[in-house]
């Protein structure tokens, strides 16, 4: 049976935008992992000379699809384990479906696939969560909402 957290505060934008510094350290580093061992790959199938050439057309496009799929592939993994990534659990968030449950595999996709539009205009879709619902775009989209927890 879910806990039912219906007390809990949303989060509001500067708190989620200080967990989104936070979670861009690791993301860097994840992105470093994931484009060395693209590198290593590249070398091992078309030799050394691969591994100055740069990407080109759909090559490019291929790997940045698989770099958003790798950081995306991180995000959901630690939202439905616990519904937070390192910088929300510095913070003190939660993702929760609206119940107070962990969110759903397609809810953490759609997340991930949403929330750049939230943050790409001018943070216009982040600061919808200072209004009433207190849930930026990419939470009401998904049925989703980001809590503050209480201290322990």
């Amino acid at each position: 049976m879910p806990k039912q957290n219906y007390c809990l505060l949303s989060a509001g934008p500067l708190r989620r935008l200080t967990a989104l510094v936070y979670d861009s350290f690791l993301l860097f580093a994840l992105a470093v992992a994931y484009a060395g061992t693209v590198l290593a790959l590249r070398v091992a199938i078309s030799g050394e000379a691969a591994a100055v050439e740069p990407f080109r057309g759909w090559s490019a496009v291929f790997y940045g699809l698989g770099l958003w799929s790798w950081l995306g592939l991180f995000y959901c993994w630690c939202w439905r384990r616990n519904g937070q990534t390192l910088g929300m659990k510095t913070w003190r968030l939660q993702l929760q479906q609206r119940d107070g449950s962990k969110p759903t595999w397609p809810q953490c996709m759609a997340r991930c696939l949403l929330a750049p539009l939230s943050y790409g205009v001018f943070c216009v879709g982040v600061l919808w969560c200072l209004g009433q619902s207190g849930r930026c775009w990419h939470d009401l989209w998904t049925a989703t909402r980001v809590v503050v927890l209480a201290k322990e």
